[in-house]
């Protein structure tokens, strides 16, 4: 069987280095290309070494997107969830759906375009004793 993994995904944005921005301070992450897209556009990449969003803009991106329409949402992973929400409301948008259940906590946050993302961190799992290895 095949194996694989998520190298990217291609999100239309209104103003992607505005996206960008909020990526790189949230995540660490790092702009790895920009330049015109293959029609009508252009892109900013940023991510790490093994991923990373492309944000995608042209004349014909407007923004506005409901959720659902048709992805619900984008999840990452951080290690301070809270210097992650932060980040987000100092780039004035508004956290909400916070919650802690296994195996981690989490919250959400609409962007300016209307995209959803998700935020949780694992690391109380990760740190707790015996995390590695369960009950003694």
């Amino acid at each position: 069987m095949p194996k694989g993994y998520l190298e990217h995904a291609n999100i239309s944005v209104t103003d992607p280095e505005r996206s960008a921005a909020l990526l790189t301070a949230m995540l660490g992450w790092k702009e790895r290309w920009r330049g015109p897209s293959l029609k009508y556009g252009r892109s900013v990449h940023i991510g790490n070494k093994d991923c990373y969003l492309a944000l995608y803009t042209g004349d014909q991106v407007h923004g506005d997107y409901t959720k659902g329409q048709p992805l619900n949402h984008i999840a990452f992973v951080v290690d301070d969830l809270d210097a992650a929400e932060a980040v987000v409301k100092n780039h004035v948008l508004e956290p909400f759906g916070h919650d802690d259940y296994e195996p981690g906590r989490r919250f959400y946050f609409f962007d300016w375009d209307g995209i959803e993302f998700e935020v949780v961190s694992y690391e109380a799992i990760a740190s707790a004793p015996d995390a590695a290895t369960g009950p003694s």
